[in-house]
């Protein structure tokens, strides 16, 4: 059989041999800089890797999608509880504030304000105050959520069900008078935004500020809890601005394709990107809060633990402390006592320090 005559054809080659040779060696070298880039920037900026880490340990994910899940199946039906009990004005004012906040316009503001304006006659008597106390029971989940943030962010134990219950309550009492008071805040009080977004500012810091010093239980001091209070504050106010600009295109495009299901759709996703930002913010501000030179400025974190960290626990009663500058303390020569230092007492006693032992005769 004869082999077939000429040149064998050669194998194809690779994308990355057919590159230049320095431009392939580079490209070689391309994973160890990283790594060597990634250690600069942990070395440098151990705030942004702290960070990183705390958003993976806390699972930034999945707690903001529990917290907007529960806002939305517990908080928000409250309000219209809370509504059906109050005052024609208070109704209106609500109206007013949750348009502000989740920037509704066109039928979807519509249909709230029929909810709000119709008669509730039928719907009191219906419910009744059992069935306020039960909304509002339901509602605490929103508390106990955030309150866990705030416990894993600040890496404290859990608290007990007695001493954090009537801390829930006081949380979801005082979040409705800040839905109430959300519309006047961001108007600045009919002044305009000049005037409303320092007002919504500084009310957001008051308002995380005191809800993590609430829910942690009063465990941690004030100063450390500032950071996380404003950037809070900082996120709160940007979403709202964005708010009046998006909610209103987003809403309306989701019920012209969706129809009526196509704003519950909007208001979930934008809650759980509200819930985001208050996750972050609260994770960022412990990693800042514990980062030097911040944590010199604000001092320790807990309020029984001092400058120098809380004191040890001693299991054992200390021993009294033993005299070793006698001149009978010779512990090294020809002349060491093998007993070890007896002070300037004199010799050691035979019987040792216990006193003298027990007759065993008698036993």
């Amino acid at each position: 059989m004869t082999q077939p005559t000429g040149p064998r054809p050669q194998p194809p080659q690779s994308p990355q041999q057919s590159l230049p040779r320095g431009l392939r060696q580079r490209l070689n070298e391309l994973p160890a800089t990283l790594l060597r880039l990634r250690a600069t920037a942990e070395q440098r900026l151990p705030v942004i890797t702290r960070f990183a880490a705390q958003l993976v340990r806390i699972n930034i994910l999945d707690v903001a999608t529990r917290l907007a899940a529960q806002i939305f199946l517990t908080a928000l039906p409250l309000l219209f509880v809370v509504a059906a009990f109050a005052p024609q004005g208070v109704r209106n004012q609500l109206v007013d504030s949750l348009r502000e906040v989740f920037g509704l316009s066109g039928a979807p503001l519509d249909q709230l304000q029929s909810v709000y304006q119709g008669g509730n006659d039928s719907f009191v008597q219906t419910t009744g105050v059992i069935g306020v106390l039960v909304a509002l029971a339901s509602a605490t989940v929103c508390a106990r959520v955030l309150q866990r943030l705030c416990e894993r962010s600040w890496e404290l134990p859990k608290s007990g069900t007695r001493i954090a219950a009537w801390r829930w309550f006081i949380w979801v009492c005082s979040w409705i008078l800040i839905m109430i008071a959300q519309q006047p805040l961001r108007t600045g009080f009919g002044a305009g935004l000049w005037l409303g977004i320092p007002l919504s500012f500084a009310a957001g810091v008051l308002e995380w500020w005191w809800t993590q010093h609430l829910l942690l239980g009063a465990r941690a001091r004030w100063l450390p809890l500032l950071p996380g209070a404003l950037l809070g504050a900082v996120a709160m106010t940007a979403l709202s601005l964005t708010a009046k600009i998006y909610m209103p295109i987003a809403i309306n495009n989701s019920q012209n394709k969706f129809g009526g299901l196509g704003p519950v759709f909007t208001l979930l996703s934008w809650l759980i990107v509200i819930c985001a930002a208050v996750v972050g913010s609260i994770s960022l501000g412990q990693v800042v809060a514990t980062e030097p030179p911040v944590s010199h400025w604000l001092g320790p974190v807990l309020r029984e633990q001092g400058p120098a960290g809380p004191a040890p626990r001693q299991d054992r009663p200390p021993q009294p402390a033993t005299d070793t500058t006698g001149p009978a303390a010779n512990t090294s020569g020809p002349n060491a006592d093998p007993a070890g230092p007896t002070g300037p007492a004199g010799p050691a006693d035979p019987a040792g320090p216990a006193g003298p032992a027990p007759d065993r005769a008698g036993s």
